[in-house]
């Protein structure tokens, strides 16, 4: 692995805090841009926890990746009220314009597609984010600048 003590390190700083696990999760995600098989044995480790049970962690948000994302992290609401105004003719002119599907990254890790459940924005749909900027009534122009 990269570095396990600085990994068990960053990890270790969350002990006692609650929540500790998901915010050591997201500490590895943002310093790692995702979590590897080894990053979960130490979070395991750490908390004295299985790894089925950090790995259900992992599964269970939509943040927490296990593969590499690119650097232009592109996400569309892909819920109910986003579907009722346009957000799955959204996501097909994207994909087509990206030439990928949801759930999938560029070769060169520039860009990556995804598809999530409710940004929270459900009066403003279709919304969608782009890295960590999140924006209401989404345009194809709005996610390919």
């Amino acid at each position: 692995m990269e570095n396990d003590s600085a990994i068990r390190e960053l990890v270790s700083a969350c002990v006692g805090q609650t929540g500790a696990p998901v915010t050591a999760l997201r500490k590895i995600m943002a310093t790692h841009g995702h979590i590897t098989d080894e990053h979960v044995g130490i979070v395991a480790d750490v908390f004295n926890l299985s790894r089925a049970d950090v790995r259900g962690i992992v599964s269970f948000y939509s943040d927490f990746s296990t593969t590499p994302r690119g650097r232009k992290h592109i996400r569309i609401c892909q819920a109910e009220a986003c579907q009722a105004v346009g957000c799955r003719g959204l996501t097909r002119e994207v994909s087509a314009a990206l030439g990928l599907g949801l759930g999938e990254t560029s070769e060169d890790l520039a860009v990556s597609l995804e598809g999530v459940y409710c940004l929270g924005l459900c009066a403003s749909g279709p919304s969608a984010m782009v890295n960590e900027r999140i924006i209401a009534h989404a345009t194809r122009e709005d996610l390919l600048q």
